[in-house]
C-alpha cells in the first residue's frame, strides 16, 4: 500500500484519460472541429525569446521531442503542455505487477525536471481548442502563441469495436477490468488484481489493429501465470486473441507458453471480443461465451480523441483509426507545416511503443531544427527494440529489433526492413537487459 499513497500523494494519477486529450476515449466519432476561438487571455508564459516551439503531450514522444529540438536549435523558445503533475510510464508496467520492479521505477519521473535539466518550459494545462489560423493554442490556462506545433496525445480506447457500445458498460470496463495501456490509474488497479488473484480465471484479450506494444498483452499473460505457478495458485491464463497468430515474437511466446505453462495457460487465436458483460464475468466471441473470475480487457485502440477535436483527423481512406492526417516522411500536417502530429496518433504502422516514439521524436526534432532554419532532410526510420519479460522466475526476455521501409512511389510505410532481428531465445541477459533499456529511455526524456 506504500507505493499506491505514494503514487496518489504525487499526483501521478491525475491523468485518467491519457496525455493531453480532454475527452475519455469513447467508441463515438464527433464531426471533426472547426478553428476554435481563443479566451482572449494569453497564458502566464515567459516573453518568447526565439521561435516558440509548443509541445502538447508529456508521453514518450513530447518529452523527447522537447528536448532535443532545443538542442539540435538552441534558439527554439520551448514550450511543453501537459496537464499531469508527475510522469508515469506503461513501459515496463507489466514488470511492475510481478514484483520485478518497484512502483518509483514508473512514476518518480517530474516533468518539472526534466524542463529544468533541458532548459524549456513546463506548463501544466489541459488543451482545449486551435486556432490554426492565427497559430494559436487554447489551453484550460490561456492562450499561447506558436511558430510549431508538435500533437503527441497518444491513444484512446475504441470500445465500440469490441461490442461495447453502452457508455455504463464502457465504464464499468474501465473502472473494474482495464486495458493498462492509456491511464496510471489502470496500472495500480491492475497491480492490485494481480497480486490479489487466488484462483479461477484470469482472461488477457489481445485487440486487432495497431495496438499499443504489440507483445505487451502476451508479456503480462506469460508474467500473470508465472505468479500462478510460483505461488501454486489454481486457476490459469487464457489469453483471447482477436488475430489469427501472436502479433510479434510468436516463436519465443509459444515456447514460453508450451514449456514453461502448459495446463497454467490456454491461448486461444480468433478470438475477437464481441461483447462483454461486466456483471455475469462473460466475454463473447464469434465461437463461444468465456466465463472469467477476473480480467485485463484491451479493447481496440485509436488516436486520442484530442485529434479529433482539434480537427486534425485523417479521412477513413486513409485510416480506420481516427489517426491524424500527416505527412508520410515530415510528420506536418497535410497542407500545414507548423503543426505536427508524432507518437501513437500517427497513422503509420509502425509499432506505437515508448522505444519507436523515443526514436521517431529525434528524427522529427532534427526537422524542425531544420525547418525553422530554411531547410529540410531526408526521412530515416524510427528504431523498435522491445524486450518482453516471458518468466519471472527466473527473469527472462525475449526481444525484437526492428527498421522500416519508406516506399517513395506509394509515399507509404511498407513494412519492416531486412535488417529486422527477432530474438526468441529466452534467457536471463535478455531479462536484466530490459531493466537497462527501460533506464536509458528514462535518461534520455529526462536528463540533460
Amino acid at each position: 500500500m506504500s507505493d499506491r499513497r505514494g503514487f496518489l500523494r504525487n499526483g501521478g494519477l491525475a491523468a485518467a484519460a491519457g496525455a493531453a486529450g480532454v475527452m475519455l476515449g469513447g467508441s463515438g466519432c464527433a464531426t471533426a472541429a472547426g478553428p476554435a476561438v481563443g479566451t482572449g487571455r494569453m497564458a502566464a508564459l515567459p516573453k518568447a525569446r526565439g521561435p516558440r516551439l509548443v509541445v502538447v503531450g508529456g508521453g514518450t514522444s513530447g518529452l523527447t521531442i522537447a528536448k532535443y529540438a532545443k538542442k539540435e536549435f538552441p534558439q527554439f523558445d520551448v514550450v511543453l503542455v501537459e496537464k499531469r503533475d508527475m510522469y508515469s510510464s506503461c513501459f515496463t508496467s507489466n514488470l511492475w505487477y510481478a514484483g520485478l520492479i518497484t512502483l518509483e521505477n514508473l512514476a518518480n519521473h517530474s516533468f518539472l525536471d526534466a524542463a529544468v535539466n533541458n532548459k524549456y518550459v513546463y506548463f501544466n494545462a489541459t488543451v482545449t481548442g486551435l486556432d490554426r489560423a492565427g497559430k494559436t493554442l487554447v489551453t484550460s490556462e490561456g492562450d499561447i502563441k506558436y511558430d510549431y506545433l508538435v500533437i503527441a496525445p497518444g491513444i484512446s480506447y475504441d470500445y465500440g469495436k469490441i461490442g461495447v457500445k453502452d457508455i455504463d458498460t464502457q465504464t464499468a470496463l474501465r473502472q473494474v477490468y482495464p486495458g493498462g495501456f492509456v491511464s496510471p490509474i489502470e496500472h495500480v488497479t491492475l497491480h492490485r488484481k494481480i497480486r490479489e488473484f487466488e484462483g479461477g480465471v484470469f482472461v488477457q484479450t489481445v485487440p486487432s489493429g495497431n495496438y499499443r506494444c504489440l507483445p505487451a498483452p502476451y508479456e503480462r499473460a506469460c508474467l500473470i501465470a508465472s505468479l500462478i505457478k510460483h505461488n501454486k495458485i489454481k486457476g490459469k491464463v487464457v489469453i483471447l486473441d482477436a488475430n489469427p497468430e501472436v502479433t510479434i515474437k510468436a516463436e519465443g511466446f509459444h515456447a514460453a507458453f508450451d514449456q514453461l505453462y502448459k495446463g497454467i495457460l490456454e491461448y486461444r487465436p480468433n478470438a475477437a471480443v464481441k461483447g462483454v458483460d461486466p456483471v455475469k464475468r462473460t466475454i463473447e466471441t464469434d465461437f463461444d461465451s468465456v466465463q472469467f473470475t477476473d480480467a485485463a480487457i484491451y479493447p481496440n485502440v485509436r488516436a486520442s480523441t484530442l485529434i479529433e477535436q482539434l480537427g486534425l483527423m485523417a479521412p477513413a481512406t486513409k485510416s480506420n483509426q481516427f489517426e491524424a492526417n500527416i505527412d508520410t516522411r515530415f510528420y506536418n500536417i497535410i497542407g500545414d507545416t507548423s503543426v505536427y502530429v508524432t507518437g501513437d496518433s500517427r497513422p503509420h504502422p509502425y509499432s506505437k511503443s515508448a522505444n519507436t516514439s523515443n526514436t521517431e521524436a529525434h528524427y522529427v526534432a532534427k526537422v524542425l531544427a531544420a525547418r525553422a532554419q530554411g531547410k529540410e532532410i531526408s526521412w530515416t526510420t524510427p528504431e523498435t527494440i522491445c524486450y518482453s519479460v516471458v518468466n519471472a522466475f527466473p527473469m527472462e526476455a525475449i526481444s525484437v529489433k526492428a527498421h522500416y521501409v519508406y516506399d517513395a512511389g506509394k509515399d507509404a510505410i511498407t513494412g519492416f526492413s531486412p535488417d529486422t532481428k527477432v530474438f526468441n531465445n529466452r534467457d536471463a541477459a535478455k531479462g536484466q537487459a530490459t531493466l537497462e533499456w527501460a533506464k536509458g529511455l528514462y535518461r534520455d526524456m529526462f536528463n540533460a
